[in-house]
């Protein structure tokens, strides 16, 4: 799609983020930040499907994200509370440890849709306190979390893939 600076999100270009056997993970995502042109800001817009997550329940330790909730209702993980969610609340996900982590569930019985924003300090790192693993990349100019030009994945002692562990 071509960079413009107004982008309706029923016209953005979507892509599934399926990762294969892992059941309660899922979405459909379009990166917005870089069809809109924004350079600083990181924006996606996520739909996830009743009972499912887009990620895994993680913080950051280099940057924050906010989340802004479209349509449909779902819990939001933060730390070690839950909050229940819907159009048109805000969730904040500041930068720090595991009291920072974070996760937005459908919990609801429609399509679940939101904008995710953050800041876009790289290199970061992040960590999964449900299954002890931790991502040390430096993505770059242009590149996402798939094609970063330095990514390690894993526990203290091993290399691991990106959902190793997470069901």
């Amino acid at each position: 799609m071509e960079m413009t600076p107004v982008l309706n999100l029923d016209d953005a270009d979507t892509f599934p983020n399926q990762p294969e056997g892992l059941d309660k993970f899922g979405s459909v995502m379009a990166m917005i930040g870089p069809a809109i042109g924004a350079r600083d800001i990181g924006c996606m817009y996520m739909q996830v499907e009743p009972g499912k997550r887009a990620f895994p329940f993680h913080n950051h330790h280099g940057n924050e994200e906010i989340f802004i909730i479209l349509e449909g209702e779902g819990t939001y993980r933060f730390g070690k509370q839950e909050f229940p969610v819907k159009a048109v609340s805000v969730c904040a996900a500041p930068k720090g440890g595991p009291e920072t982590a974070h996760q937005v569930i459908n919990t609801g019985t429609k399509t679940l849709k939101y904008l995710s924003l953050s800041t876009k300090h790289d290199p970061d790192v992040v960590q999964y306190p449900d299954s002890g693993k931790f991502a040390a990349m430096a993505i770059g100019e242009g590149n996402s979390f798939q094609t970063a030009n330095l990514k390690y994945i894993g526990r203290l002692e091993t290399m691991l893939g990106y959902f190793d562990g997470e069901e």
